[in-house]
């Protein structure tokens, strides 16, 4: 590829982070310039790869194209267009682990199969895929691969879907959507069904979402602990984005947990004080303590933590089968770890 294509490539890729997302471009600017283009592409096709399910009028038939697509890519043969392009050439430097990218991919196809989250270690599980699976790529693009700073990367995903999740609980509810968990409602006599019918901002809801958001802030803490494990020259933009993702669930609850009539937002204000908030922090940071992995990111974390490079000359499916294998030999030694202690298997 030549210089200025790829050069092109990638400022259509930030156009897209400008116009996705404010608040990650904010955090993104004070990364170092050496990390900012391969941030740009895979933001950039997690971004169209996300539309491109949402606005299909068959979104089964949209995640099979999407993994073609992502087979095209780790093959080195990418759709002629300059997300792709971007995406494919950061995959090859980066030796980004399919793993990731196909675990994103599998929340896509939640959304689409209209998937009912009962528990909140549902949502968490769906919290894993959709934003864990980045915070995860996020590190490896910062170079750091290890299991301790993967399962903080994952927090810190899961706390920002949470917080989405929080913000948006009346507009998923009118697109037919509902990521509270279902058997909150049961504990409130609420019908979910009948709520998503006619979304109103009754204070069970409310309940609900003061719930959520405290899961997000245990997450967002556990997240803070693997900030050190990142480089230095990065540690400022991971924190500016930890408190302005937090700032929403701050918002939400200015709004007197109102998220069905009113839409919580940062302003540029608070934006600011939150970057100086975390260039504090960012010189603070000290080494946090070890802490257990989510058991629902779990076996991802474990299977990018014991894959340093991707096999790159194996074909998709050889790859996809290599990962298949992997996960079963996981769960095989985490089953003889429960016959070992006689402590249950934890999914």
């Amino acid at each position: 590829m030549s210089k200025s294509r790829r050069i092109a490539d990638l400022e259509a890729c930030r156009e897209r982070l400008v116009v996705g997302s404010k608040s990650f471009y904010a955090a993104s600017l004070l990364l170092p310039a050496r990390l900012r283009p391969d941030v740009y592409a895979l933001y950039a096709f997690c971004r169209v790869a996300d539309d491109a399910v949402d606005g299909d009028g068959d979104p089964v038939a949209a995640v099979a194209r999407l993994r073609d697509r992502l087979e095209r890519a780790y093959a080195g043969t990418p759709l002629d267009t300059p997300v792709d392009r971007a995406f494919a050439d950061m995959v090859e430097r980066r030796q980004l682990p399919i793993l990731l990218p196909l675990a994103l991919i599998e929340g896509f196809e939640w959304d689409a199969q209209g998937r009912l989250y009962e528990t909140l270690s549902d949502v968490r599980a769906y919290g894993v895929r959709v934003a864990g699976t980045v915070g995860a790529m996020m590190s490896i693009l910062m170079d750091v691969r290890g299991h301790d700073a993967l399962a903080r990367a994952c927090d810190l995903g899961v706390a920002m879907q949470l917080t989405n999740i929080a913000r948006d609980v009346g507009d998923d509810a009118r697109q037919g959507r509902l990521y509270l968990p279902r058997e909150w409602f049961a504990d409130e006599g609420l019908d979910p069904d009948a709520w998503m019918r006619d979304p109103q901002p009754l204070p069970a809801i409310a309940r609900m979402t003061e719930k959520l958001l405290a899961e997000a802030d245990r997450l967002y803490e556990r997240g803070e602990q693997g900030i050190a494990l990142l480089p230095a020259d990065s540690r400022h933009a991971i924190w500016a984005a930890r408190y302005i993702y937090a700032a929403i669930g701050s918002e939400i609850q200015r709004n007197g947990m109102d998220n069905i009539t009113q839409r919580a937002f940062v302003s540029k204000r608070r934006k600011l004080a939150l970057l100086t908030r975390a260039y504090v922090a960012h010189l603070l940071t000290s080494h946090g303590h070890s802490l257990d992995c989510l058991s629902e990111a779990q076996d991802l974390v474990i299977g990018c933590a014991q894959t340093s490079r991707i096999r790159r000359k194996m074909s998709f499916m050889a790859r996809v089968s290599w990962v298949i294998d992997l996960m079963e030999r996981i769960e095989s030694a985490r089953l003889e770890e429960s016959k070992r202690t006689g402590q249950p298997l934890q999914h």
